[in-house]
């Protein structure tokens, strides 16, 4: 789906994977995969100038994905510690939390696309998720594994 995100985008977004986790009975990945859409539209709106974007929900094998491509080149900051009062920054370190792999990757036509994966087990997970960047001397973090 491509569209142009507004303030109120990522709560209609939300409500879109509610349902197809319901439909795909993968209601267990709803908060976590609502929680990674919200973060990955959210980042649009705030540092995308056109904040426009295509959104995508795909269903795996034992999971789902999410992505989200814009036309914006530049790549988001390997996730660090943010001072306690910073009012934004956490987003990445969220998606290294709650799902099992997340990564962005350069598009051939200058933007990016960033994605997440969570898996049917992702509840009895331990540890925290794979990074995997991309072309990016500016966030160049990956977790073991990757």
């Amino acid at each position: 789906m491509t569209l142009t995100i507004g303030e109120h985008t990522p709560r209609h977004i939300r409500r879109i994977v509610r349902a197809f986790l319901t439909d795909w009975n993968m209601e267990h990945l709803t908060e976590a995969t609502e929680l990674a859409a919200t973060e990955l539209t959210t980042n649009v709106f705030r540092h995308v100038p056109d904040r426009r974007c295509t959104f995508l929900l795909r269903k795996q094998r034992n999971g789902v994905r999410l992505e989200v491509t814009d036309a914006y080149a530049q790549l988001p900051a390997k996730p660090a510690e943010s001072p306690p009062d910073a009012e934004g920054g956490r987003g990445l370190l969220l998606l290294t939390a709650m799902t099992d792999k997340w990564g962005v990757k350069p598009t051939p036509t200058g933007g990016k696309r960033v994605w997440c994966e969570l898996t049917a087990d992702q509840e009895n997970q331990t540890s925290g998720s794979k990074v995997t960047v991309t072309n990016s001397p500016s966030c160049a973090t990956t977790r073991s594994g990757c």
